[in-house]
């Protein structure tokens, strides 16, 4: 059980990691430059955990899938981003 929370874990810091990129304005913005070292970092950290035991296939396709829903999400609510 405790994989799905770390799947969890790692999808919620890579939305923020990635969120973040556009405020970094070239890795120039510490703080933000910051979010996203941390992000990417416990990302990949709760990814490794996660796959101890789940097939890497299964995690990699959630992962990226709802990965990319919540970008989305994001961009739309905070960076006036139109979906195309």
């Amino acid at each position: 059980m405790a994989n799905w929370y770390y799947l969890t874990m790692a999808i919620f810091s890579e939305v923020i990691a990635t969120s973040s990129l556009k405020s970094t304005e070239g890795f120039t913005n510490l703080f933000p430059s910051l979010i996203v070292l941390a992000g990417y970092c416990s990302a990949f950290y709760f990814l490794s955990l996660t796959l101890d035991e789940m097939p890497v296939g299964i995690v990699y396709a959630i992962w990226s899938g709802v990965g990319i829903v919540g970008i989305a999400v994001v961009a739309v609510i905070f960076h006036d981003q139109q979906l195309d």
